[in-house]
């Protein structure tokens, strides 16, 4: 057997050990215990008087503030929360996940004064985060807010990268040079080539194209992803899977689109895309699939469309039911938005009703956002 396979099946066993390990190990209990309920009525705030202003001049609307994004590092999740409608006094946010609180408060990360509506100096709505090894924080700003009521566009799009060592601002990429009018920045993925370069991943919907940014040459490419595999304009899904040796593959698709595509980092880092997509196989059952995030391998995380049982797919086996294990068979009233890897070596979901909230059917305590282990069996 090739040494790559053996390693793929350690990798796709691991998963499936610490999926096992929070499920069999942990009694219902301890999963009610890693259970952590966010929402917006629930923000540290630097005083009282601070809130009350924010409340009074409509800066803070507790209700239209969702998170949907998140990343893990070590007891600390911090999570995206996007300026979808007005009254999100921060975008980008921090809690902890000591054992203890199920209701921790959510802090503004790094501080309030990057958070600052208006100022482009600052972050006006981030939409996708990503940690990387080395512990920086990287932090895709659309630069519009009020998306959901009536969309204000405050700054350019950009990328900013925050050290977690110190919470300080180490990077700000300004998107202007590669993006367009029609352009919806939507997802990100941070990759580092076998040099340890940095390059950036952002998924643009509205012109079909990866946008590539690398970090030390300072160069940006849009790679145009050919009409086949982007024929609608839609959600652009994209999930960055990495093999044992180092080698790193973006698999990408459209919501509505029945099929799953993907293209070799190295083409996208010269910014190649023509002839270098490749057709992956067609979804299982034809039905629109979401991708939630990968285990930092080869294992993607998927749900299909308006349903929350999540799935794990080992990228390097054919794209087929058979090979689609469940991992958690989810309830009716939330959904997952991301799976991720982190604290006590689980693996994480951030579920919420993303559903009511756009509908605006959330009622006044506004959206139910929950963060706990992926399990085949949660607590009531």
């Amino acid at each position: 057997m090739p040494k790559h396979r053996i390693s793929t099946f350690q990798t796709t066993l691991f998963a499936l050990i610490v999926i096992l390990h929070c499920t069999l190990t942990y009694s219902k209990c301890s999963l009610a215990e890693l259970t952590f309920q966010l929402g917006g009525n629930n923000l540290l705030w630097p005083c009282s008087s601070t809130k009350n202003i924010y409340i009074q001049s409509g800066r803070y609307v507790p209700r239209n503030v969702i998170a949907t994004r998140t990343q893990i590092l070590r007891d600390s999740a911090f999570v995206v929360l996007p300026r979808y409608k007005q009254g999100v006094p921060f975008t980008l946010g921090k809690v902890n996940l000591k054992k203890g609180d199920c209701l921790p408060p959510i802090a503004p990360y790094p501080c309030w004064a990057i958070q600052e509506e208006g100022n482009c100096a600052a972050l006006q709505s981030v939409v996708d985060i990503f940690v990387d090894h080395n512990g920086i924080l990287w932090a895709l700003d659309v630069g519009i807010v009020n998306t959901l009521e009536q969309p204000i566009r405050r700054c350019p799009p950009k990328i900013v990268a925050i050290n977690t060592a110190d919470n300080k601002v180490v990077k700000s990429i300004d998107l202007s040079p590669i993006v367009t009018a029609e352009s919806r920045p939507q997802f990100m993925a941070i990759d580092y080539s076998k040099d340890n370069k940095p390059f950036v991943y952002v998924a643009d919907a509205g012109t079909r194209s990866i946008l590539v940014y690398d970090v030390i040459g300072a160069k940006a490419f849009r790679v145009v992803l050919p009409k086949a595999a982007a024929p609608i304009n839609d959600v652009l899904y994209i999930a960055l899977a990495v093999k044992p040796c180092g080698a790193s593959t973006l698999f990408l698709t459209f919501l509505s689109s029945p099929r799953i595509y993907s293209i070799k980092t190295h083409y996208l880092r010269i910014g190649q895309g023509a002839g270098a997509v490749v057709d992956v196989g067609a979804k299982p059952y034809g039905k629109p699939l979401v991708f939630l995030g990968t285990d930092g391998g080869t294992s993607l995380f998927l749900r299909f469309k308006g349903e929350n049982d999540i799935y794990m797919w080992d990228s390097e086996t054919c794209l087929k039911l058979a090979n689609l294990i469940e991992v958690q068979n989810g309830g009716d009233c939330r959904l997952s938005t991301q799976v991720v890897p982190g604290h006590k070596k689980f693996m994480w979901a951030l579920e919420s009703n993303f559903h009511d909230f756009i509908a605006d059917t959330t009622g006044c305590n506004g959206a139910s956002i929950v963060l706990h282990p992926v399990a085949k069996d949660l607590p009531e």
